[in-house]
């Protein structure tokens, strides 16, 4: 299986060594021109990030997130730790480490940030002594937001105490994640997030600020189905939609338990496509929604008794990083 580990930047250093190979490492880049903090102050941190990539992540998913999360801590400063789990003891180290750092400028250009981030890599031998490794990697006055990506159980991951019950936040990713994720007994369930529903914000927004136009009355009065229809792309995207449709609709005075909600599949269709038709049993009034991520582009149609509303707009999902500040602060 090829090693995630070997597809992240950084430079190895011996685990013991971590503190000293950080400071080496930005002596040496100074001494070569290269950005690197000023002061203490240019590592002023925020939070403590943790990203917990999965046996199921492959070295191509591994860059890209840890991609993500440099996006993520140039806006956000961050003391970052990655772990690679290794699926089976082949011969090497129990537990080896990268360090990598970055600078970037801030608000301005004397506003110099720099971030630190201490890779992991550690064989099934090695997992008991993980959390020590882990806890001393962490700055202990910060707050610990913890990532879980494409981890292959719920039980397996639930093995990591120290993580999920410290964590403020524990991210999960309902689209890739086991069917269990989002109702499994986590230590602390309500500190979980679903990013496929962070990642719906902009949608969510969009589609909340039509509606709210018209008198809750009128869009619950008569209302027998809510249909969202979708491509093989957001199939995780619609069924957290129509999930907060059906949140919204009972804070308008529907009572759910008349409507039918479902959630359907196009044929053949392998683009990134949604679509909400709120069934009235009549041809008014009506609402639908079109929307095509591919393109940008989306389309709201109603008619609610006062004429016809027809309205183009855009539509996107939030970007990776995004997703990330929305699941962690709001």
């Amino acid at each position: 299986m090829p090693d995630i580990f070997e597809a992240l930047p950084g430079i190895d250093v011996p685990v013991s060594g971590i503190p000293k190979g950080l400071t080496q490492m930005w002596a040496s880049n100074a001494e070569s021109g290269q950005p690197s903090p000023e002061s203490e102050d240019a590592k002023a941190m925020q939070v403590n990030f943790v990203l917990h990539l999965g046996l199921n992540t492959t070295p191509d998913d591994a860059a890209k997130q840890f991609e993500t999360v440099v996006k993520f801590a140039r806006r956000y400063p961050s003391r970052i730790v990655v772990l690679c789990p290794r699926s089976n003891d082949e011969p090497a180290p129990e537990m080896r480490a990268k360090i990598y750092g970055e600078c970037f400028l801030g608000r301005s250009k004397s506003d110099k940030r720099c971030v630190e981030f201490v890779m992991l890599s550690y064989s099934k031998s090695a997992r008991p002594y993980l959390e020590n490794q882990v806890s001393t990697a962490l700055s202990t006055d910060l707050p610990l937001y913890y990532w879980a990506h494409r981890f292959s159980a719920s039980g397996r991951l639930a093995d990591y105490r120290y993580l999920l019950s410290r964590a403020k936040r524990v991210l999960i990713d309902s689209a890739i994640s086991p069917p269990d994720a989002l109702t499994y007994p986590w230590p602390n369930p309500e500190t979980t997030r679903d990013l496929v529903y962070c990642r719906l914000l902009p949608i969510r927004q969009s589609v909340g600020q039509f509606l709210a136009a018209y008198p809750p009355a009128k869009i619950i009065a008569g209302l027998k189905a809510v249909n969202v229809r979708h491509d093989s792309a957001v199939a995780a995207e619609a069924r957290v939609l129509v999930a907060w449709l059906q949140r919204r609709l009972a804070a308008c005075g529907a009572k759910n338990d008349t409507i039918a909600f479902n959630v359907t599949p196009r044929a053949a269709e392998m683009t990134s496509s949604l679509a909400i038709d709120f069934d009235y049993g009549a041809p008014c009034p009506f609402f639908r929604w079109r929307g095509d991520l591919g393109t940008g582009h989306a389309l709201f149609e109603a008619d609610f008794g006062s004429g016809l509303t027809r309205l183009p707009a855009a539509v996107s999902l939030l970007s990776p990083e995004n997703t990330l500040s929305e699941a962690m602060f709001f």
